[in-house]
This record gives C-alpha cells, sequence and structure tokens, in this order.
C-alpha cells in the first residue's frame, strides 16, 4: 500500500555553541527536518512504499532536501519547488537555564497549492498521513491539508493524524491550534500525541481523563506516547500500556516522528478497507 505524508519541510539550523543565545551564536549545525519528512524517512526505511508532498525553495536548501529524501527511498515527485519564497528555516539554540531561543522564519512551507501538484490523484494512496507542525499556520498549506482531508474522506483512504504542536509557533494562536486538531481527531482512523499533548488538547487535568474524552469524542484508534513510561494504545475503547524498549536516551528529537512511521509500515501491511478484521492484539503488536 502506497502511503502519501503531507505537511512542512524545512531546515533546522541547531546552535552548537552551547548556552548561548541566537544573537551570541556563531556555529550551527544544518539539518533537514519537518515532521511528515520525518515520518516519510522512516517509513521508506522500514521498506514501505511512501510519497511526501510539501513545498521548498529553489534554492540550495530546497534541493538538499528533495536529495536527502529520495536518498531514503522517498518518492518526491510532490516535492514542489517555490520560486518566490525562500526554504523555511528554524534557528533554534538551547540556553544555559533548559529554554529554548527560538526565531522561525517561515517560507515556501506556507504557500503549498494542491493545484500546483500536477498530476495528484488521491486514488494513488490506501494511506495518507498529516503531520501538522506548521500547517495549522496561516497560509495555503492549511488549505491544501484540509482539501486533502476532504478527498480522503470521499475515497475511503485510512487518515493518520499527528498534531505537533509546537508552543514556540503557537504562543498565541492556541485555540486555534486545539480546534484544527479538534477536527482533524474527529475526520481520521489514527492519532498520534504525547502525554502533554493529550492534557492541552482535552483541557483534561488527569492523563486517564483526556483517554477518555478522546474515547468519547472520536472514533479513532490512538496512541499516547509516554516516553520511557510507554505508549498508551487505545482501540474500540479497549486500552494497554505497552512498555517501552529500555534505551540510553541521548537525544529524544524526532522520536515521535519516527514511532509514526513504524505504525504506519506496520498498519499498511493490513487490509485498512475493513478495520474491523484488525485485533486489538495486532493493534497492540504494532505498537
Amino acid at each position: 500500500m502506497r502511503i502519501l505524508c503531507v505537511g512542512e519541510a524545512l531546515i533546522d539550523m541547531i546552535c552548537t555553541d552551547v548556552g548561548a543565545t541566537l544573537m551570541e551564536s556563531v556555529h550551527f549545525s544544518k539539518k533537514t527536518g519537518g515532521a511528515p519528512m520525518n515520518v516519510a524517512a522512516a517509513i521508506a526505511s522500514l521498506g514501505g512504499e511512501v510519497d511526501v508532498m510539501a513545498q521548498v525553495g529553489a534554492d540550495p536548501f530546497g534541493q538538499l532536501l528533495i536529495r536527502e529524501m529520495s536518498d531514503f527511498g522517498v518518492n518526491t515527485r510532490y516535492m514542489l519547488k517555490d520560486t518566490s519564497a525562500f526554504t523555511t528555516f528554524a534557528f533554534v539554540s538551547l540556553l544555559a537555564n533548559g529554554e529554548r531561543d527560538f526565531v522561525f522564519n517561515r517560507g515556501a512551507d506556507a504557500n503549498l497549492k494542491l493545484s500546483q501538484a500536477d498530476g495528484f490523484s488521491i486514488q494513488d494512496y490506501g494511506l495518507v498521513h498529516f503531520g501538522s507542525a506548521t500547517a495549522f499556520l496561516d497560509g495555503h498549506l492549511r488549505d491544501t491539508y484540509y482539501e486533502i482531508l476532504t478527498s480522503c474522506i470521499q475515497a475511503g483512504c485510512f487518515i493518520s493524524f499527528d498534531p505537533n504542536y509546537r508552543s514556540l509557533l503557537f504562543r498565541d494562536a492556541i485555540p486555534e491550534f486545539i480546534q484544527h486538531s479538534w477536527h482533524f481527531f474527529k475526520n481520521c482512523h489514527f492519532f498520534k500525541v504525547s502525554d502533554e499533548e493529550a492534557l492541552l488538547l482535552t483541557g483534561a487535568v488527569e492523563l486517564e481523563d483526556a483517554v477518555r474524552i478522546f474515547q468519547e469524542n472520536t472514533e479513532a484508534s490512538f496512541c499516547i506516547t509516554l516516553g520511557s513510561s510507554g505508549t498508551l494504545l487505545s482501540h474500540l475503547r479497549h486500552q494497554v500500556v505497552v512498555p517501552s524498549i529500555p534505551i540510553q536516551a541521548v537525544d529524544t528529537t524526532g522520536a515521535g516522528d519516527a514511532f509514526v512511521g513504524a505504525m504506519l509500515y506496520s498498519l499498511a501491511n493490513n487490509d485498512l478497507k475493513d478495520l474491523e478484521k484488525i485485533s486489538f492484539e495486532s493493534w497492540s503488536s504494532m505498537v
């Protein structure tokens, strides 16, 4: 089954000067990123068939993003080049007090229009993943998200969603982020959130209450990642916490995206047209 991941592609500029603010910083490490790109890379690395839809600038950084996704084995035919905007950048520095100094320079990813993706057909895909991050900010990308979601519903595609909340992006727009996220929760078949996101998006104080709110207001199966404590899986109101594999964590950046990629790769090996045939035990084994 061919999978489509749609959303932002960007460059993360990570400050390597310990404790320095962005104004003081001199040295940066350039990393290709974007949550849906990370998910697609994970799927391709496992041997899955996956395309990405995103927009980058017609510049060296956009070329780098396309090349790296291709090197992973991802089909990049719908990674579009914007001649009017530069590739999106995020500059991040970890300060001595543990806080982050962050500047987001949004560019080409915001301008993605479905009409520019020549030859695109939702019929080519059995599973579509939306990894929001920047998609719920203002821009054509948000309209494209909703257009593709509508097409998925009409075509009967399996829909996956990860809200990917970033506090530094949505400081003044949390209510709008929550509203958009719930629209996707109510229309998807599977979603993944972290424990912090679960509380934010439901307004709950305790995780048990957040689980109940999701179960009562969506028909989706979902996972709530709990870090070293495991992953909570809910399917048809049955739930279990699957233990994490013990490791020495070095850097958790992108861990959630890798988790989603592995889940989607496993799901794509099932008959997603008849979800009732996928047992709770099968879902548990995929987590």
